[in-house]
């Protein structure tokens, strides 16, 4: 269940509540019952570790690597001598 931050306009009390997202947003403090405001708070949510490099999130040889990978030129799925006329890429217009 997701922690939402709510602060109290009378005494600022600043405190967490856990609730589904389908609960209404709370209304009184539970300390002072004035009313709150529901905060916008930065999440905890952190992409970390290789496998991240699509977004920007690998280290400089998992990234390197990556790009090397892509800038190779595909090898040809025929194993055949080219023209071939039993080669599988040729008959689809490879």
């Amino acid at each position: 269940m997701p922690v939402y931050e709510y602060e109290c306009k009378e005494c600022r009390k600043v405190f967490e509540v856990q609730q589904k997202m389908a609960d209404a947003p709370l209304a009184a403090c539970p300390d002072c019952t004035g009313p709150v405001t529901k905060l916008i708070s930065m999440n905890s949510f952190q992409l970390k570790g290789s496998g991240w490099y699509a977004d920007g999130y690998a280290s400089s040889s998992n990234a390197s690597s990556a790009v090397a990978a892509e800038s190779k030129p595909a090898a040809s799925p025929c194993q055949a001598e080219p023209g071939c006329k039993n080669c599988p890429a040729a008959a689809t217009g490879r």
